[in-house]
């Protein structure tokens, strides 16, 4: 038996920790717990770390990349999610290893994402084989242009921190549409961008830490 293999024999348990530590911390929505305790987090983080993949903290990917910690990827999710049906068609803008692709994949049948670096989106792509998630569509392009040809988006949501909000991807967000960022350079805060009838608004919550949004591809 591998260690991989011994992880995943003890992932129900320690899903289910992970689970009611979320719901300690505040998580709410039932449909975001279901879509976390559904995603097999240690196939994301790679056989050396897959004992420590249900710990709420971040953990390192290739070429200086992370996978967001449990919590926030909850958060971000949740905050979508208040007083609406549903995510509609998603946008994710920095797939790194496909984990929170995995978990939005959970909660809608039309999930695309982004990555700007080749060989994390070649583990992006084998990570989601494994977990069984063929229907979210990944392609390696500049995340700071959005995907204008999959445009509009009911969802966006950006797994790094940009100083300001992208104009381009406020542009490809759907009348009533969401977008969630992380924002700011050194003092990072979670927003939230709602398109609106009266135009967009922008709401802040909880301090980040995330890896800066880049432009270009790798």
């Amino acid at each position: 038996m591998t260690a991989l293999q011994g992880i995943g024999m003890t992932s129900q348990r320690t899903r289910a920790r992970m689970i009611e530590r979320l719901r300690e911390q505040g998580i709410r929505d039932e449909r975001v717990l279901t879509a976390m305790a559904a995603v097999p987090r240690h196939v994301f983080v790679g056989p050396a770390l897959a004992h420590r993949a249900y710990e709420d903290t971040a953990l390192p990917l290739i070429l200086g990349q992370t996978i967001s910690q449990p919590y926030v990827v909850a958060r971000m999710i949740e905050l979508l999610l208040a007083e609406r049906p549903a995510l509609g068609k998603t946008l994710e803008v920095g797939a790194g290893c496909g984990y929170q692709a995995a978990v939005l994949g959970t909660l809608s049948q039309q999930v695309y994402a982004v990555e700007r670096l080749a060989p994390l989106l070649a583990q992006a792509r084998d990570n989601l084989r494994t977990a069984k998630l063929s229907h979210v569509r990944l392609k390696h392009a500049d995340g700071m242009k959005g995907l204008p040809e999959a445009a509009p988006f009911d969802t966006i949501i950006v797994a790094a921190a940009a100083v300001a909000v992208p104009h381009v991807l406020l542009d490809q967000l759907a009348p009533g549409g969401r977008l969630m960022l992380p924002l700011g350079s050194q003092d990072q805060v979670l927003c939230l961008v709602e398109k609106t009838g009266r135009g967009v608004v922008e709401t802040r919550f909880d301090p980040v830490r995330f890896v800066p949004l880049l432009p270009g591809v790798a």
